[in-house]
């Protein structure tokens, strides 16, 4: 048998025994004395004369049960009914009807605004009972299922928080790894990340960006942005740290690396059996970012929109600071001769409107270039451009 539907049943069982709390409302003592008299044996009884007495006396203590008169002066049933409905703090609260037999259209009525039954004038004792005893244990079933499900749903929210950590890892791990083999760039990987979130927020509502770029979107893509570069680990020591400009047969090496990273983490995916989606940003970043726009990037040669979206934005944000900083190879730029590289570029090398929400941004990549200098002699003329 289903362990859960074993234990809803003994939850139900344990509220039949239990000393539940009933409220019954009736401006007739007549009818309050008469079902007092069916109840109290098995129930603790409360009983109210009126709508008012009544929200009066759930406000102290709440019932698990109300026995509920249609036609009552004042407040009526309805009334009553709608207000305790309505409130969150009462709306759990099942709520039996008391009618006679003419009332059959209030009845529908009563039911249509929440009451769970309905008990008719003149009483029976063992419906009573059976009707009441029924509802309570429908409640506590509700109640089980309810606390069984907050419990999973905060267990479901720790595993959640838990991979999305484990996520965080091993993108760290790898970015770390990535560093120690190429660790002259210093904090480039840390600002081409916030370069990358700058550009994506300012694109996020343009009708070209805003169907990918949503808030959990830009958050990979802002973690998976340091990856860019992670296929250098494949690259000799002798071309990935040489003094000096590389040759051409070094640098068609050297532009092997977006290949080197994406097939390395297809291969891992390729082994646990299934893809990544947290890596899908990834990959596209890391093996497109050096396409450009019109066509003469690597190593695809990819046009246009068919490069991915987190590509463009790395390939200009990675431009941006390796043209800023300074190298072995070269000198460093100002901010202002960059930008005007970058401009020029625009519909060449760099998406036209990546390149608008740059020189709409481009004091806030300043900003993030001076916050996040180098700990190498890097980026040298870059604090005062």
């Amino acid at each position: 048998m289903d362990t859960n539907t074993d234990a809803v049943r003994a939850a139900a069982e344990t509220a039949a025994t239990a000393k539940h709390k009933i409220l019954l409302v009736d401006d007739s003592s007549e009818s309050l004395y008469a079902l007092a008299r069916i109840l109290a044996s098995t129930y603790e009884v409360r009983i109210a004369t009126g709508g008012e007495l009544a929200l009066q006396l759930i406000a102290r203590e709440r019932p698990d049960l109300v026995l509920l008169d249609i036609v009552m002066p004042g407040m009526s049933g309805f009334d009553l009914l709608e207000r305790l409905k309505g409130d969150e703090a009462t709306r759990e609260i099942p709520v039996v009807l008391v009618t006679s037999l003419e009332e059959d259209d209030k009845e529908e009525r009563g039911l249509s605004l929440g009451a769970v039954d309905y008990i008719r004038k003149p009483f029976k004792a063992g419906i009573v009972r059976s009707r009441v005893s029924m509802q309570l244990k429908l409640k506590a079933e509700a109640e089980f299922l309810r606390e069984r499900a907050d419990h999973l749903a905060l267990q479901a929210m720790q595993r959640n928080r838990e991979l999305l950590e484990g996520r965080t890892v091993a993108i760290m791990t790898m970015v770390t790894l990535a560093e120690e083999r190429d660790n002259e760039t210093g904090a480039h990987m840390q600002r081409t990340q916030h370069y990358v979130r700058v550009l994506a927020e300012a694109l996020r509502d343009h009708p070209r960006f805003r169907d990918y770029l949503t808030d959990a979107a830009i958050d990979i893509l802002f973690k998976s942005a340091p990856l860019h570069d992670i296929g250098k680990v494949g690259i000799s020591d002798s071309i990935l740290l040489k003094p000096g400009r590389l040759t051409k047969p070094e640098r068609k090496i050297m532009q092997d690396h977006p290949l080197i990273g994406f097939n390395a983490i297809k291969k891992a995916e390729r082994k646990l059996g299934h893809t990544l989606d947290f890596l899908e940003c990834a990959k596209e970043i890391i093996y497109s970012h050096h396409e450009r726009w019109d066509g003469s990037g690597y190593p695809q040669g990819l046009t246009g929109d068919e490069i991915p979206i987190p590509a463009r934005l790395m390939a200009l944000a990675d431009v941006y600071d390796a043209l800023l900083c300074r190298r072995v190879y070269k000198g460093a730029m100002s901010h202002e001769e960059v930008t005007e590289i970058i401009a020029a570029a625009s519909g060449s090398h760099f998406d036209p409107d990546v390149v608008t929400a740059f020189l709409e941004h481009e004091q806030e990549f300043r900003d993030i270039a001076r916050r996040f200098p180098d700990w190498l002699p890097c980026c040298g003329d870059n604090q005062n451009g």
